[in-house]
């Protein structure tokens, strides 16, 4: 493998919001090979208990958007809601992400597809065992179909807000009760050539060696 370009993929698949092209059409075929390659992924005891919703009627992609909006404005009004201050490292690059949400919150309908992964199993009322197994065996088909999409000049979004309404998404989709809905992505060929690192905390700050606050 060439190091380089495969670092370029894994460091520049981002969350495109904005520069999502909603007036050029995905073609199907471009999906299911994504799909093709997010099925080689790994998955708990190799259950492979993953569904993948394409979501192309327009009726549909409204009702998604609705429960999405919905979702985004409550996150917003919540007081739970991280809010750095302004003299805050982070507080610009806060802002931009919360412009870019609230973009996509306005024109997710318009998206050209729409895509909801699912899991076989529910386990809201599990321990932590069961549920990092169950969400360790959709996570990473996800994102290999993301960086897929990557490849192939397409971007997406990682969302989960319209979770919130998960029973009204479920009709909406006839998504079995046995079932999780783990996120939402808009899928799209983005604008622009290409895309850039995003600022990260350092290393040194989130590695720990043999130990939580283990050093080297």
């Amino acid at each position: 493998m060439d190091p380089e370009s495969t670092d370029h993929l894994l460091t520049t698949t981002r969350s495109v919001r904005k520069r999502l092209d909603l007036g050029r059409p995905v073609e199907p075929e471009v999906i299911e090979a994504c799909l093709e390659i997010a099925l080689q992924a790994p998955s708990g005891s190799n259950r492979q208990g993953w569904h993948f919703i394409v979501v192309r009627d327009s009726e549909r992609k409204k009702g998604l958007a609705e429960l999405y909006r919905k979702a985004v404005m409550v996150h917003f009004e919540s007081e739970h809601r991280v809010v750095f201050p302004a003299d805050h490292p982070r507080a610009g690059e806060q802002a931009r992400i919360e412009s870019s949400a609230m973009h996509l919150a306005e024109r997710m309908e318009d998206t050209p597809v729409l895509v909801v992964p699912c899991i076989e199993g529910r386990v809201e009322n599990e321990g932590v065992l069961a549920q990092a197994s169950v969400y360790g065996s959709i996570l990473p088909a996800v994102w290999s179909f993301m960086l897929a999409l990557r490849s192939r000049g397409l971007g997406s979004a990682w969302t989960t807000l319209h979770l919130m309404f998960e029973e009204e998404a479920a009709r909406l989709l006839n998504v079995p009760a046995t079932h999780t809905q783990v996120a939402l992505l808009p899928v799209a060929y983005y604008t622009g050539d290409d895309f850039k690192r995003a600022p990260r905390l350092p290393l040194r700050e989130v590695i720990h060696w043999d130990e939580f606050g283990g050093l080297r």
